[in-house]
């Protein structure tokens, strides 16, 4: 899995999922911080990439218009605030729940992210 992780995640997290096997980059590592949300979708699927984002509202109509329009997506992750925080001390549970999807079929899904790994 190819994963980049929507803006107000920090590097270290993306570090952190490197550890693990989990290929991950930052919209601010491809250069996109301060970009609109229609434009990051659009670099994670022109780039390979599955989203993580914790940004339900917009993403979700992104997506769902873009495979309205016939467009594909390699699958987008939302790690809701209310279920995980993104404080340092905190990032064994986002990386388990990535980790326990990681190996399934997320081509056009919309996956809620569950605490203790479960979708």
């Amino acid at each position: 899995m190819r994963l980049l992780l929507d803006e107000m995640y920090p590097p270290a997290f993306a570090d952190g999922l490197r550890t693990v096997g989990i290929e991950a980059t930052t919209v601010a590592a491809l250069r996109l911080a301060g970009s609109s949300d229609p434009e990051v979708f659009a670099a994670a699927v022109a780039g390979g990439f599955v989203l993580l984002t914790e940004n339900v509202a917009d993403f979700a109509r992104i997506a769902a218009d873009h495979s309205t329009a016939g467009g594909h997506h390699l699958g987008l992750l939302i790690a809701l605030s209310s279920r995980f925080s993104r404080r340092p001390g905190d990032a064994k549970s986002l990386i388990a729940a990535i980790e326990a999807v990681a190996g399934q079929e997320l081509r056009d899904r919309v996956i809620y992210l569950g605490r203790r790994g479960s979708a």
